[in-house]
């Protein structure tokens, strides 16, 4: 549900669309573009090389790899940006997490030195979340 309309996933997800246009996002869209750009023309070069070189086999394998691997990470990185999209724009914001604590049990029954011992830890624990709370 968003802003009192319920919506579906797919429309769910192009309500967060713009926010893969921010710098930073366009950024990381540029560098994937060339990155793939990249590896098919590293493709196209080992294909060059197989030919000239008289089709040898481990060049001709490069040449089909890297074009897949070009293909791989954009598969990769739509699936990034998918999960980016389906994130909701307040997930992670500082503030909105609550973190809970309890009280550490000091166990004071049998060895006297294991109780001595909880009783530190307990008191350790109390010192850590006192900081937090200042």
């Amino acid at each position: 549900m968003t802003h009192g309309v319920e919506t579906s996933a797919p429309a769910a997800r192009l309500l967060y669309w713009p926010a893969l246009l921010r710098p930073r996002f366009l950024l990381m869209h540029a560098v994937v573009i060339l990155l793939f750009l990249m590896t098919l023309q590293l493709g196209w070069w080992q294909w060059e090389r197989s030919a000239a070189r008289g089709w040898n086999a481990q060049n001709m394998s490069y040449a089909f790899q890297w074009p897949v691997y070009g293909v791989m990470g954009l598969w990769f990185y739509s699936r990034l940006m998918r999960m980016e999209m389906e994130r909701h724009p307040d997930a992670g914001a500082p503030g909105t997490s609550v973190a809970l604590y309890r009280e550490a049990r000091v166990d004071t029954t049998g060895d006297p030195e294991l109780a001595a011992y909880n009783a530190y830890l307990a008191g350790l624990n109390e010192e850590v979340l006192r900081q937090r709370l200042e």
